[in-house]
């Protein structure tokens, strides 16, 4: 700690501006009745030197945090953000002005310049020199109402963070931009509800990464096949959990499991990267959802009336583990067994469960334009594909998981029936997991739709597998269980190709480039002003689209491409902005 912390008493001074502002000047300050028991934690840098845990009093509406930080130099910021932006952030910083250090709530605006607030609602318990850490404990109420502050509430927190490497003579000094800042998600109030109690006899399967070295470099996605016990019965799987190797938390972004088809009766060993060129074909064929956790998430429980179906006659011997590391400090060396432990029971449910995969094909074909505050990209599982695939009666739908990359600003699948949006399948603005019912009838429509937000970015996001990519998916949890594992779409590669022809001739390049470069490259020399962007938008709203209506076996239902039918067509849009621009 630096040697202007001094451990004596503890002095509250009083700035005046608009109002008085509170500021606890920082020595050796503890509270009585601890320590706090602190049950949540999760390590916020991929170099562990800065933990975040926490404690939550529903009875008061309250949540206590607790920073340990490694080694503080001249002090550290934590702050709250509604997507994770170093604007219009809540704020508890601690910092020093060269001989004193200082504690308080504080915000920043949107060019990122850090203020006091003028209603100090951190509150510090503790800030503590231990011989392992510093540690700063302090508390806050869910809601302040202070449009300064961040409303605490269900769903992901987007929590960002910060060194200071120099003294402040004033807080006013600080902008969070000129300084190395980090985000991580949290799912910060967890339900006040016991867990289900799992059943005597149950057993635990850990499918696990085999003790690799993460590779330095920012996005790897790991593959491992792992063998069930020979001659295993059919079970149930009734809760799943993630497995995380300690310190690495902020580096498994998130893990899979995937069972094999049980067409192929040998599946070779393999452990390596799933983009490996050199890796057995077998592996394709391994796309059967078992599991899926996300940064964040909790433990998985499936209702009492039902259970995933894992091993018996039916069913391949063989599970495919996949782990999405993200390293952006590049780290070398660290080794990972990172993965999911599968709760089962030999006592079947009445119910097989499935998992179905919604929203868009992971293809650059789908991609976002640079510099946009708010655009969308739906994925449909269409009518075509549910009709044929989905039993008379229907399927229950009991729960589902959102996932998308960075710029990923809020999920909604909804679900609409003879024309008519019947129900919200699953909304979160924030990301995380929930429990969500509905019922879901063969000839019903699935829409997911992704909002993102690309502001920092000057070059088009294509949809991918890594981080700088984007994703558009809902893992739907549902029964009884059908063959029907994917059901996703993306625009057809034909009409966009005409997409890229219009707008190149519009910008007065007639040279064509279709066909020799990748679609990632074309819409990188694109030029993006607002008619690129609002042609894009109409295309994707109105053009036909490929259907991927696939079977667990990864073979497609007999599903064609459609034309989709909405109000505005790309021609109208044409039209209407070259008359905007004479």
């Amino acid at each position: 700690a630096p040697q202007n912390l001094r451990l004596q008493d503890v002095t509250i001074m009083y700035f005046t501006a608009l109002a008085a502002l509170m500021v606890i000047l920082v020595a050796s300050y503890q509270a009585p009745n601890l320590p706090l028991p602190m049950p949540f934690r999760v390590p916020l840098d991929p170099r562990k030197e800065l933990q975040l845990a926490w404690n939550i009093s529903y009875d008061n509406q309250e949540i206590y945090m607790q920073l340990r930080v490694a080694e503080l130099r001249h002090g550290v910021v934590l702050g709250m953000s509604d997507r994770g932006e170093l604007t219009n952030a809540d704020l508890v910083v601690l910092w020093d002005s060269g001989t004193k250090s200082y504690f308080g709530d504080a915000w920043s605006d949107s060019k990122g310049h850090v203020s006091l607030d003028s209603k100090q609602d951190y509150e510090l318990i503790e800030a503590k020199q231990k011989p392992d850490a510093f540690y700063l404990l302090f508390k806050r109420p869910f809601s302040t109402c202070d449009p300064e502050d961040y409303l605490i509430e269900e769903g992901t927190v987007h929590v960002i963070y910060g060194f200071l490497d120099q003294p402040l003579a004033s807080l006013e000094q600080l902008n969070l931009s000129q300084i190395h800042m980090g985000v991580q998600r949290v799912l910060m109030l967890r339900p006040n509800t016991p867990s289900p109690t799992l059943p005597p006899d149950v057993q635990t399967l850990d499918v696990v990464a085999p003790n690799v070295i993460i590779p330095n470099q920012e996005t790897t996605y790991w593959c491992f096949i792992q063998k069930l016990p020979e001659n295993m019965p059919k079970n149930h799987i009734v809760m799943y959990e993630s497995v995380i190797t300690p310190g690495n938390e902020a580096i498994v972004h998130h893990i899979e499991v995937f069972e094999c088809s049980p067409d192929m009766h040998d599946v070779p060993e393999y452990s390596g990267s799933c983009d490996d060129n050199m890796k057995p074909r077998k592996l394709d064929f391994c796309r059967h959802v078992l599991a899926a956790w996300a940064m964040g998430a909790e433990a998985f429980y499936y209702p009492a009336d039902a259970g995933l179906p894992m091993g018996g006659p039916r069913s391949s011997r063989y599970l495919r583990l996949e782990v999405h590391y993200h390293n952006p400090l590049l780290i070398s060396g660290r080794r990972d067994a990172s993965g999911i432990r599968l709760h089962y029971t030999p006592s079947l449910r009445r119910y097989d469960a499935g998992i179905m995969e919604l929203g868009l094909v992971y293809t650059p074909v789908m991609a976002i334009p640079p510099k946009q505050h708010t655009f969308y990209l739906s994925g449909y599982c269409t009518s075509k594909c549910t009709e044929i695939a989905l039993p008379a009666g229907g399927i229950y739908i009991f729960a589902s998981q959102l996932h998308t990359h960075l710029a990923g600003r809020g999920v909604r699948t909804v679900l609409v029936r003879q024309g008519k949006e019947l129900e919200v399948v699953q909304e979160d603005q924030h990301f995380s997991t929930h429990y969500q019912v509905g019922n879901s009838m063969c000839g019903d429509v699935l829409i997911t739709k992704c909002t993102y937000n690309t502001e920092d970015r000057s070059k088009p996001t294509v949809g991918g597998f890594g981080i700088m990519e984007e994703m558009c998916v809902n893992y739907v949890h549902y029964y009884p269980r059908t063959q029907l594992e994917l059901c996703k779409t993306h625009v057809d590669p034909g009409y966009l190709q005409k997409y890229f022809n219009f707008i190149n001739r519009f910008h007065g390049n007639d040279q064509c480039v279709c066909g020799e470069v990748g679609v990632t490259e074309q819409y990188a020399q694109l030029e993006w002003d607002a008619f690129a962007v609002e042609v894009l938008d109409s295309l994707y709203n109105t053009a036909p689209i490929s259907m991927h209506c696939n079977q667990s076996t990864a073979r497609l239902f007999p599903v064609s491409s459609q034309s989709l039918t909405h109000s505005s067509s790309m021609k109208d849009t044409i039209q209407k902005t070259e008359k905007s621009n004479i």
